[in-house]
């Protein structure tokens, strides 16, 4: 065979990609931008450097990237579960959060099982049900941009695997109380895994207790993220708790080697830099404030949020508006079309910049 006769002709069939997987809508990451002017708040980053000792844990374990990593993470899993008041065999890390969610959707749902979720919400929630086979339920938001539990565990049926709770949620930064949550518990199945994913919890002044509720029902799996408060967005480690069983089984369904040796080790690093972090937190905490009551002021209605970002609902009309002026004056914020804006807290002068463009735009 000559080398002419290796490439394929114009007819010539390609392999197919899944039907799931070509009908896959692309997970839409923030804007990134360059230059000093730019402000870039649409990802949810922390806007800090990050935090020292983890740099410090970085550069030590830099020198020994020739070597595979911990594939068990022990001393993370060990360090987190010192953190939480649980032990190693109930923790599972990941690429990320949504690392370790693809690793519970792959464990637990076959083709046709459903994932019930609550939209808008996160947007790898569909992507990765999709993926998987299963079929995703979207429960529209209630009124107040909330968890619409009722609707929720009306929705479950015999073919519900997972049920995903994301308080504060994302985009809309509004939490599920505690005693909704448990409600929402004595109403499904034992047997229906329903996950607390709590990305944004370090920012949460109000919310669930999910530790206390993981105790209380085995079903319960707490999701939560190194990405956010602590700084490790480039990094990519994220963890789940849950029962031994369902943990093993998270842990088994990991791709090899997935969280390096660098982010293991920057994560353990950061967990005892809380009080460090904290304090970060604590910042952006007050900005929070600061800004929504500036906008309350402006005439802007939003719901209080309890994530590090504010959520605009906006027709296409305001949102097209919004859009442009943002973008004029350097500012990346993320856009979810026909619904909204959703536009990190950062520092004081990047937020004054979002406040004053906000203002020229208000009712």
């Amino acid at each position: 065979m000559t080398s002419n006769q290796l490439v394929a002709g114009p007819e010539a069939a390609l392999p197919a990609l899944r039907g799931a997987v070509a009908g896959l809508p692309s997970y839409v990451p923030g804007r990134r931008g360059a230059g000093v002017d730019v402000a870039a708040l649409a990802s949810n980053e922390s806007h800090y450097d990050p935090l020292p000792a983890a740099v410090t844990a970085v550069a030590e374990a830099a020198g020994r990237m020739n070597r595979y990593p911990d594939m068990a993470a022990v001393e993370l899993r060990e360090r987190l579960a010192a953190h939480l008041g649980v032990t190693a065999a109930e923790v599972a890390v990941g690429p990320g959060s949504v690392g370790v969610l693809q690793q519970i959707i792959t464990g637990l749902c076959d083709a046709g099982d459903e994932v019930v979720f609550a939209w808008r919400s996160f947007e790898a929630y569909p992507i990765l049900v999709e993926l998987a086979g299963a079929r995703p339920v979207r429960i529209p938001l209630d009124e107040a941009e909330g968890h619409d539990l009722e609707a929720m565990a009306a929705a479950v049926t015999d073919r519900t695997r997972v049920i995903l709770l994301c308080t504060p949620n994302n985009p809309t930064g509004v939490p599920i109380s505690h005693d909704s949550i448990e409600a929402f518990l004595q109403a499904v199945p034992s047997s229906v895994l329903v996950v607390i994913d709590e990305a944004y919890v370090e920012y949460a002044e109000a919310g669930p207790d999910s530790l206390a509720l993981y105790r209380r029902y085995p079903n319960v799996c707490i999701l939560r993220t190194f990405s956010k408060a602590y700084g490790l967005a480039g990094l990519r480690v994220g963890y789940a708790v849950a029962a031994p069983a369902i943990a093993e089984g998270l842990r088994r369904t990991a791709l090899p080697f997935s969280v390096s040796a660098l982010a293991q080790k920057a994560a353990v690093a950061s967990l005892d830099a809380g009080e460090e972090m904290e304090a970060r937190v604590a910042a952006v905490r007050q900005e929070r404030a600061r800004m929504a009551a500036e906008l309350a002021a402006q005439g802007w209605r939003l719901q209080p949020s309890q994530g590090n970002f504010l959520w605009i609902r906006a027709d296409e009309s305001l949102l097209a508006r919004l859009l442009e002026a943002f973008d004029g004056a350097g500012i990346l914020v993320r856009a979810y079309q026909g619904d909204g804006v959703r536009i990190t807290v950062a520092d004081p002068a990047s937020n004054d910049r979002v406040l004053r463009i906000l203002e020229a735009h208000a009712a």
